[in-house]
This record gives C-alpha cells, structure tokens and sequence, in this order.
C-alpha cells in the first residue's frame, strides 16, 4: 500500500528507507494508526522522518498524497500580496472588534466553505477589501483575514480569534528546514559549533577540581585539600570578512543579522569583523558604508591577527574578472600593486582556517559567474543557509 507516498518522500529529498517503509506497514497492520486520519500522520512521520528539518518536506507530501487538498487549495504569491495588511494592524484591531459575529455565515459547513474557496479562486482576478462574497480583508466571508466573521479559512495575515478550521499560505514548520536562509537564532546555534576549550589561557585558577581535590585530599589522609584550576575557556578566535554594497545590498539584512549573532556571542576568545567591496584587497573597511579613509591596511591585518584565527569570509563572489585579476581593478579604493586574486592567495598562505559563505552560490559549473568558480577552487564555499552554515562550522573546527 502507499507506494506512490513512497516514491513521493524520496523524490522530495527525504531519505525514507524501504525496511522503514516495512515497517509503517506492521504498524499499520498492528491498528496504530486507529482508523484516524491524524493518529496516520504522527505515525508516519514518527517512523519516516529523521529530523525536524524534514517536517515541511513531509507535510507537504503527506497534504498531496491524503488529504487531496493542498494543492486544490494553494494560493498564489500574488493572492498573498493583496491579503497583506500588516501596516494596517491598528486599523484592522477596530474593525476586527465592529464586526465580530457579524457574518453572514453563522453556522459553518466545512464542505461548502471549502467548495466557495475554491471557485472564488478561480474567478477572482483583483484585491478586495470588505465585502462578503470574494477572498479579501476586513470582510465577513469565511475566508480572508482579519474579517468579522468566526470560523472558515485562514488566507495569510495573522490569527485574529484563532477559530479557522484551515489556514492557507503558512507552512508551521517551514522555519524548521536546513534549506532556508537563516535568521538571527540560527547564526547563533551554528556559531557556537566555533568551540576549542583550553586551559591554557592566561587566566585565574577560579573551579574546583573534583578529581585533583580527591587525589590530594586522600594522599593528605582524609584531611580536605582543596585543588583549583582554571576554567576552560573558548580559545577561539574568529575573523569575519564581508562584502558590502552592490549586488550584496539586497542581502543586507542578513548581513545585519549575522554581525548581531556575532557581537552577541562572548564566548570567542576574540572577534574582528572587517568589511570589503566585491573583492578583498589592500584596505579593509571598519563599517558597511565601506568609506575611504575608514579603513585598516590588509597588511596591519596579516602582522596583528596571527593564523590562529578562524576566517569566515561572506560575499556573493560576484565580480567582474578584472575586479578578481587586475592590478587596478579595485575602482572603489586602492590595489596596493597586486589584484584581488592575489590579496585571496595571501590570505590563504596566512590563516589556516578559511571558507567563504555565499547567499546565492550557484549549483555545479557557473560559467557565467567566472570569479565564483574561481574562488571555489580556493576556499571551501558554502551556500548561505542553515544546512551550509553548519557544514562550514565543521570545516573550520576539523584537521589543520
């Protein structure tokens, strides 16, 4: 049974086994699943999905493949757009309180509700806001949102008397997926894989050693003797080089988000956040603005920042050629008498722990992103999500 489900999961990127898929079935034969509809879901994904990461995937599938509705009832991005009033929300707080119980619908039949959605969606062609007939805002159909009517179907916005029997255009664990470009929270837990602990520090002896407390203690017969040592701290220290302005200005706020994640982890032995413009060379930039005159030499940087540190270098690799190989490519500042490309081979002969994330890396060959490919094969490049963030973690704490 449920071969097609089957087939459906794998060709959706999770990696369900057939003995797991066997074994769905001895439950299934067992009366796990309790002839409900929802006890089957939990089943399934108890014993298909490996990882909450997964959860979007497979409750997409599942949507497609037995409840026959989500696709029936998928709205599109422009649908969304016009049922968007989140600059509104005052505005519709009051409406939402004059129109409470004022629908025109006061006993809610799932069925026919379901079945008016789906031809407004069919023959809807424009935004509508108020009203009782079309999928809209502020209006007393069940469907849309924040409207004065209780019950029906959800469309975007936010949850107003939390009554919908269905919400459509939002996913619950979409924010679970390790595909997604990440926020603040994210950069936060991926950063914290950046752990080396020492005791080597220069640093007071401040804990108790329990083991060396004992030893001594028991070699003292039985008198207490109390051993201190130090705390193992973080001896990591980290480097953060990014790209800033031009075709990287679309991507400023995750650039914000992971200096925040950044300034806020204080568990590094020391942090350096430097900035540059499409390519690394002579001058580093102290703001995003990328100011002249703002500036530290990329020397100072080789002579002041020992190999030690680990390099995370974030930019979108997407300049020109001559901007990566040219003596004089650098039209915003100066070269120093050497190309970008060269400043990267410096780079990479000083620090011993480099990779370069990228937010819109592009998959396998780009021969048209001539300078990406190239420094792929310099540093390891990982693209900008949660899934290439903790990869690049890795690479930086593993061999030499």
């Amino acid at each position: 049974m449920f071969t097609k489900f089957f087939y459906d999961l794998r060709e959706a990127g999770l990696k369900v086994t057939f003995a797991e898929f066997l074994t769905l079935q001895e439950a299934l034969d067992k009366g796990l699943a309790n002839s409900s509809l929802t006890d089957f879901y939990y089943l399934c994904r108890m014993i298909l999905v490996k990882s909450e990461t997964e959860y979007d995937k497979f409750d997409t599938v599942f949507e497609n493949n037995f409840k026959g509705k989500h696709v029936d009832l998928e709205v599109g991005a422009q649908m969304l757009k016009w049922l968007d009033k989140s600059d509104m929300d005052e505005f519709i707080a009051e409406t939402e309180r004059q129109w409470l119980n004022q629908s025109e619908d006061l006993q809610i039949d799932k069925d026919d509700v379901e079945q008016k959605f789906k031809q407004r969606l069919k023959d809807q062609d424009s935004e509508h806001n108020g009203g009782s007939h079309w999928i809209g805002t502020m209006g007393k159909t069940s469907f849309g949102n924040t409207g004065g009517n209780i019950g029906g179907v959800r469309v975007g916005g936010k949850s107003g008397y939390q009554s919908a029997f269905a919400v459509i255009g939002a996913k619950k664990y979409r924010d679970f997926r390790d595909d997604r470009i990440i926020d603040n929270r994210q950069f936060m837990q991926a950063l914290r894989k950046l752990r080396q602990f020492s005791t080597k520090l220069d640093i007071p002896k401040t804990e108790l050693d329990i083991d060396g407390t004992i030893d001594k203690t028991c070699n003292n017969g039985g008198i207490l003797n109390i051993v201190m040592e130090k705390p193992r701290k973080n001896a990591v220290k980290l480097l953060l080089l990014m790209d800033s302005g031009g075709t990287m200005i679309p991507y400023s706020s995750l650039m914000n988000e992971l200096f925040q994640s950044i300034n806020k982890s204080n568990h590094y032995k020391d942090v350096k956040v430097y900035y540059f413009h499409n390519c690394i060379y002579s001058k580093l930039y102290n703001t995003p603005e990328c100011e002249n005159g703002d500036w530290i030499d990329t020397e100072w940087m080789f002579r002041n920042l020992d190999s030690d540190y680990k390099v995370i270098i974030v930019g979108d690799a997407a300049m020109a050629p001559e901007e990566l190989y040219s003596d004089s490519g650098n039209y915003r500042g100066p070269n120093g008498g050497i190309s970008g490309w060269d400043w990267l081979m410096l780079m990479k002969r000083h620090y011993k722990k480099i990779v370069w994330m990228n937010p819109k890396m592009a998959i396998g060959h780009a021969p048209w992103r001539e300078a990406e490919t190239a420094i792929k094969n310099v540093f390891p490049m990982y693209r900008l999500t949660v899934d290439g963030l903790n990869q690049a973690m890795v690479t930086l704490m593993t061999g030499k």
